[in-house]
């Protein structure tokens, strides 16, 4: 290569490594999270029609209202019983009917066969980078027929369905031990270079008492073994986490003990979750549960630096209430 030539190069690089620098530089000097606010959106026990509220998700839509949903078990805090979905609805951002009303529920199973399969807890996500722009993959875990994660994949926004990646346990249907290799609840998130990062509970504490991370180089289609990692800084006592990629920053949460569901706390990966920012946010001491975050996509202030947090909360046990927090990622601005 000729001088003139490699001088060229090193100018075609130039906005991308000044993109990187700046990031960078931002990343690791402005994110300071801290709760802006904090209220409880369901305690269970208070009505005779529920016992207990579980399994909280939140989401937004595109004209920036925040839903959040959870599990209202009627008669105890069972996972299997009579059940409805509960739904609290922030309109603090201008909405018409945007998660007012709902059609009514489509059976898939002439599309996916009528196998058990528990989707979540969390979001699924729809592709924004290649491959398969567009696609809307929602991972979850099968029971009963057999165990593992699963994804489902749809190419016409939501209209069609059909099987993708899966990431088997070992023994693969038949009963389990401890320390068997169990991947169990899960929540998928694309990162900026279009692969899907999957963090997994380690139901069994197989290899580690901390998160399974595993990824999806092709869009969901598989999730090569090969791929497969133990993350020792994420610590877990089993559990459902929340997971959220933000301006290139990938956000966890989860009660951060490896053997009790107490200490929720938010961390933060500069670098597509291989490795994780020391400081953390502790954002409740006590017992806590499953959790779930997101946050809005448009170009305000308010967009920009927040993310939202729902998580099982309690004083004796995690299960006695759902906990919405806004978190306040610049607190230095």
């Amino acid at each position: 290569m000729t001088k003139e030539g490699a001088i060229m190069d090193l100018w075609s690089l130039l906005p991308s490594l000044l993109l990187l620098f700046t990031f960078s530089c931002a990343s690791g000097i402005k994110i300071k999270p801290v709760v802006a606010d904090e209220q409880l959106l369901w305690v269970g026990g208070q009505t005779e029609e529920v016992h207990t509220y579980r399994i909280p998700l939140i989401t937004f839509t595109p004209q920036g209202s925040l839903l959040a949903f959870s599990e209202a078990r009627k008669k105890s805090a069972k996972d299997i019983g009579a059940k409805f979905i509960a739904l609290r609805r922030s309109t603090d951002r201008e909405s018409l009917d945007d998660g007012l009303t709902w059609s009514p529920p489509r059976s898939l199973d002439s599309q996916l066969g009528v196998q058990s399969f528990a989707p979540g807890p969390g979001f699924g996500i729809q592709k924004r980078h290649p491959p398969a722009v567009g696609r809307l993959v929602v991972c979850g875990h099968g029971n009963i027929a057999g165990d593992g994660v699963f994804c489902l994949l749809s190419d016409d926004h939501g209209q069609t369905w059909r099987y993708g990646a899966e990431l088997k346990s070992i023994p693969y249907k038949q009963p389990k031990n401890n320390l068997d290799l169990e991947p169990d609840e899960c929540q998928p998130v694309e990162l900026d270079d279009g692969s899907i990062v999957v963090n997994i509970r380690n139901n069994r504490n197989y290899h580690c008492r901390c998160r399974m991370v595993a990824h999806s180089l092709d869009g969901g289609e598989s999730l090569p073994v090969e791929q497969l990692e133990f993350d020792r800084t994420l610590v877990d006592p089993a559990v459902a986490a929340g997971a959220l990629q933000k301006d290139g920053v990938l956000y966890f949460t989860n009660p951060a003990n490896n053997q009790s569901r107490v200490n929720f706390t938010l961390r933060w990966s500069l670098n597509r979750g291989k490795s994780w920012v020391k400081d953390t946010l502790k954002i409740w001491p006590g017992p806590s549960g499953y959790s779930c975050m997101t946050s809005l996509k448009g170009n305000g202030t308010e967009d920009q630096n927040y993310i939202y947090v729902v998580f099982e909360k309690g004083h004796t046990e995690s299960i006695e209430s759902i906990s919405f927090v806004k978190v306040n990622l610049y607190s230095d601005q």
